[in-house]
């Protein structure tokens, strides 16, 4: 496009060179309308260019809007970053540990487990350990083991093994559709610390691990191999919808911010704009 633009105006100025020629040798004549629509094009193109390049720009700035550590300032997020190139640099051992850890220590994954086990509670899911508070204490400790496993599993140790970047890279930009649709393949998709696209394994198999892992803790009654299977795949189904928490909710805070100060900017005087009249 831009070269397209560039041989454009280079044939314009070329055309105005040899009219400007024509003029100095030959006789004076009426002025034609030919440069008149050639500069009417010219405009027209610049218009679009301006056009295309603000959309771009919006584009741009709708695919680095800020990214939230906490989604509804509960959920733990320290894994998510924009698709930049600034961001797209191998992740050290170090730093692929610093977000495991974060995202297992962060007060809000405790606050989040407490809910979590509220509702377990309430559903009477994982029946065996019963009622009372004892009960709720013991869903709570599952959820902080699980918690604490998936998390090291997932954004430390197998990525550190497999060579792999646990973030998710938000994309930020392109149609709905298309990224929901990218999105729910993260789930299966992932990047290696070389930039390269690859199996999400250590999503899939860690999670795996989390699950098999969760049976030494579990009621006897719920350890088993069908039990482990059809959480492994809820956990699945739950992280396509997580990863449209990740990639939306910062064009969702964007959307309130702008809104936000739309209602605190103070609107314009009519009066001002008004002539004065005449009073004599």
């Amino acid at each position: 496009m831009v070269c397209c633009r560039a041989h454009f105006f280079f044939g314009a100025a070329l055309c105005a060179l040899a009219l400007s020629g024509v003029s100095l040798f030959g006789q004076e004549k009426p002025d034609s309308p030919e440069p008149k629509v050639q500069a009417s094009s010219q405009d027209a193109t610049s218009s679009t260019a301006s056009q295309t390049a603000t959309q771009t720009a919006k584009k741009d700035s709708e695919a680095k809007d800020e990214v939230p550590k906490r989604i509804f300032w509960i959920i733990p997020n320290f894994m998510t970053t924009n698709d930049q190139p600034e961001n797209k640099g191998p992740l050290t051992p170090q730093q692929k540990f610093n977000i495991a850890w974060h995202q297992f220590w962060d007060e809000s994954a405790h606050f989040g487990n407490i809910i979590q086990a509220g509702i377990s509670q309430a559903a009477d899911g994982i029946p065996h350990y019963g009622e009372g508070w004892g009960a709720f204490g013991e869903r709570y400790l599952a959820q902080e083991g699980d918690q604490f496993t998936g998390s090291f599993l997932i954004y430390g140790i197998l990525p550190t093994m497999l060579h792999q970047d646990p973030r998710y890279f938000r994309r930020g930009r392109g149609s709905a559709l298309s990224r929901i649709a990218y999105a729910a393949s993260r789930v299966l998709i992932a990047r290696t610390d070389s930039g390269k696209t690859t199996f999400n394994a250590s999503q899939v198999f860690g999670q795996l691990g989390q699950a098999g892992i969760s049976l030494s803790y579990y009621a006897k009654q719920d350890r088993d191999v069908h039990g482990l299977l059809v959480g492994w795949a809820v956990n699945q189904t739950y992280n396509v919808g997580w990863n449209q928490l990740k990639e939306f909710t910062p064009d969702l805070n964007a959307l309130i911010r702008r809104h936000s100060k739309k209602k605190l900017q103070v609107p314009a005087d009519p009066r001002a704009t008004q002539p004065a009249t005449d009073t004599n």
